[in-house]
């Protein structure tokens, strides 16, 4: 149910096609909360249908003759369930961390293997870290185009919460890659002294 919440949180800033919900979701929202297009485009219907965004049918800009696209906006109903989303605490799901299931049981596999899984680790967490170091950029410069949207629509008075806000979140994602980086590269000089042990 979340993936409706953070498309919801997206309405919040301006009305979008199907298309620019989606696009816009995978380079904001979609770097604490992935979704692929395929579930995207359905939990839209469904969102209308249960009426918390309304839905118009509008002329595309192209040559497709008289095709059209769908622009989404929120409803009362959806802002409400959204509020009523965020005062709730976070229910957490049971933990499942391949990576972390897989170095309890490094004894099964040679050297070469765990330094090659920690490295790709490594890998996977500096990615990601760059990512989130971007986000957090694109909103201490307000160069993020669905955060100036939302700067847009809100009172100047409103926006020092605003950035604190997007901005702790990304520091906390950042906070994570750097411990996983560092666990990491722990289990590898774990590796180096029990193979030279």
């Amino acid at each position: 149910m979340s993936l409706r919440y953070a498309l919801l949180a997206l309405l919040t800033a301006q009305p979008m096609t199907g298309y620019d919900v989606a696009k816009t979701f995978h380079s904001s929202v979609g770097h604490v909360w992935h979704a692929p297009d395929s579930q995207i485009y359905p939990e839209l219907k469904r969102m209308e249908l249960d009426g918390l965004i309304r839905g118009e049918d509008i002329a595309r800009t192209s040559r497709a003759g008289n095709a059209t696209k769908r622009l989404y906006g929120i409803t009362e109903a959806g802002v409400a369930a959204f509020r009523q989303w965020m005062s709730v605490p976070t229910e957490y799901s049971a933990e499942r961390n391949p990576a972390h299931l897989r170095a309890a049981y490094f004894e099964w596999a040679d050297a070469a293997s765990v330094r090659a899984q920690l490295l790709a680790h490594i890998e996977h967490w500096t990615e990601m870290r760059e990512q989130w170091v971007g986000q957090l950029s694109s909103f201490a410069d307000r160069s993020h185009p669905i955060f100036q949207k939302r700067l847009e629509i809100s009172p100047p008075s409103e926006w020092p919460r605003i950035t604190a806000w997007k901005m702790f979140a990304y520091e906390g994602l950042i906070a994570q890659a750097d411990q996983q980086i560092a666990w990491a590269k722990k289990g590898l000089a774990l590796e180096a002294s029990l193979d030279n042990g």
